[in-house]
């Protein structure tokens, strides 16, 4: 399935303060519809059938008008079964309607995504009947040898006795791997090397798009320093990083200066089971060399939400600054080296409690896992969980999974302040939701509060105007990338009145984090992880704002 007979679908280039009016004629013998990712909009056009409209028919047009209100790196696909998965997707640039804060000589757009051959409906009915299916990684009798080698047999064997006595696996990073992935970037196979030109001494802008159905892609420039300057759409304040692990349906856009010569602009999967790759050059045809594939991560009880023996009871009211990890940095009490987690087979020592990040970081000495910030207290839970993050921890301060002893440095959420102060920021909620991101994973079942989205009572129910704080609890060990339509969130990373603007925020396992939202724009919202097959399974809400003026 394509969108103008190209995957990915045609760049759309929209201009702040126009307005927009965006045509979709439908010529595939199902229903389909366009979601315009990250775009504020009255809700009718939002594109998601049975919560904004119904959806376009075969030989159907629809037309979605809209003042333009932002501006930035955003993205439009099919919000209809798995469409998605099979093309139906592409890039959406807004320029500014004043000079941008930074300067830049050329723009390109980098999008990354995952293509399997086989059908996609296919490939959910092979995770229903077992869920690592496509896991081709699993510990084998060698490592098992060597983590007796490693950290001695009791060890090793009580290891492997808790993650059977979970019918967890701990090398389960991502549902769909690179067995059946091709991992594509701009709709390009790595051999086909796209390429960017530049001439030597040109500030380049990159807009990196993460389109993909299922994959987090760890990316990064070999030789080469990037600075971020823009975290889904808005601006934030300039970083300067090496790598950025990028979920499901984030933007990142940064500024890179080449020298005279090649690089690889080289994105892989965050199991480490494949890899995207392009090429950034003076002259066409030219190349660089492509790494090679870093050896894959594991989950740890850190990721499980397991207490590991710490003597901490915390007992906090859910959303306070304890509960939120809201202005608190980690200390040794709490995260530090002197209760780090004893070491153990797939746990490098020190690398959740106490781990450093890259030594040439900005943040070189700050620990990498947040301090507990709070015990599992109430049940949160329907029928279709089999974990609760017993331990909730606070992970902005971590770099994601397999980077956490990397050399240099990688993007992490409390980096991200926005550019400009804004006035509200700093504003408290008029009330507090929490919710937690529920899975039995064994029979691959997903959603929110242990109820799936077939089940749930009704909409979770907002006031025009008010200002809500959504507490996420991530009772998996897989990181879920959670989206609002509609409405930006604030993400509470400690930094007040410069706290960023987030449409997916990426929650990890075993994490309690916390967003803000102003319920401004009237009507429902699809609210939901934006892995796919997991909101195909029923990981999805929808957010009703009830009041104000009527969207025009």
């Amino acid at each position: 399935m394509t969108i103008n007979g190209t995957i990915p679908g045609p760049l759309i280039e929209l201009y702040e303060g126009h307005e927009a009016l965006l045509r979709v004629t439908n010529h595939l013998p199902e229903d389909s519809s366009i979601h315009w990712h990250g775009i504020l909009l009255p809700f009718r056009v939002d594109g998601v059938p049975g919560v904004s409209f119904p959806g376009i028919k075969p030989g159907d047009t629809f037309e979605a008008r809209f003042p333009v209100r932002q501006n930035g790196t955003y993205w439009y696909h099919s919000h209809s079964g798995l469409q998605e998965q099979s093309g139906v997707y592409g890039p959406l640039v807004v320029h500014p309607a004043t000079p941008e804060r930074f300067e830049y000589d050329r723009d390109y757009v980098v999008m990354f995504s995952d293509w399997t051959f086989e059908d996609p409906y296919r490939v959910l009915a092979n995770l229903k009947k077992v869920s690592d299916y496509y896991n081709f990684q699993r510990r084998t009798a060698t490592d098992f040898v060597q983590d007796v080698a490693d950290v001695g047999l009791v060890d090793t064997i009580r290891d492997r006795l808790s993650w059977g006595a979970m019918r967890m696996n701990p090398t389960d990073v991502l549902d769909v791997t690179g067995y059946t992935y091709t991992y594509l970037l701009n709709g390009v196979h790595p051999d086909g090397n796209w390429t960017a030109l530049f001439e030597p001494g040109e500030r380049i802008r990159l807009r990196f798009i993460n389109g993909s159905a299922m994959t987090y892609f760890n990316v990064r420039i070999p030789g080469l320093p990037m600075t971020l300057v823009a975290a889904d759409g808005p601006h934030v304040q300039p970083v300067e990083i090496d790598e950025i692990q990028i979920g499901v349906a984030e933007t990142f856009d940064v500024v890179i200066e080449p020298q005279n010569r090649a690089y690889t602009i080289f994105a892989e999967s965050m199991d480490r089971s494949g890899y995207a790759r392009g090429t950034l050059a003076p002259r066409e045809g030219m190349t660089a060399d492509v790494p090679a594939l870093r050896k894959r991560p594991l989950r740890t009880m850190i990721d499980m939400g397991m207490d590991m023996g710490m003597t901490m009871e915390m007992d906090m009211p859910a959303g306070g600054k304890e509960a939120t990890g809201h202005e608190q940095q980690p200390d040794a009490q709490h995260g530090g080296h002197e209760n780090a987690t004893p070491t153990h087979p797939g746990h490098r020592p020190g690398m959740e409690m106490g781990a450093k990040r890259g030594a040439g970081s900005q943040h070189a000495g700050m620990e990498t896992a947040g301090p507990i910030v709070a015990k599992h207290g109430r049940d949160h839970h329907g029928p279709g969980n089999t974990t609760v993050a017993e331990v909730q921890r606070d992970r902005l301060g971590e770099p994601g999974t397999g980077l956490a002893d990397v050399d240099h440095r990688v993007l992490v959420y409390r980096d991200l302040r926005s550019l400009e102060a804004r006035a509200g920021a700093t504003k408290p909620p008029d009330r507090e939701i929490e919710l937690h991101l529920t899975g039995n994973m064994e029979r691959f079942m997903w959603s929110f509060d242990g109820v799936k989205f077939s089940e749930v009572d009704g909409p979770i129910e907002l006031q025009y105007g008010e200002r809500v704080r959504i507490v996420l609890v991530n009772d998996t060990m897989m990181e879920h990338p959670i989206h609002l339509h509609g409405m930006f969130m604030e993400l509470e990373n400690g930094h007040g009145a410069r706290t960023p603007l987030k449409h997916t925020v990426s929650v990890k396992g075993g994490e309690r984090l916390a967003v803000l939202v102003n319920a401004v724009e009237p009507g429902p919202w699809a609210f939901h992880c934006h892995l796919l097959y997991h909101m195909e399974l029923g990981m999805f809400r929808v957010v009703r704002v009830n009041g104000g003026p009527e969207p025009s």
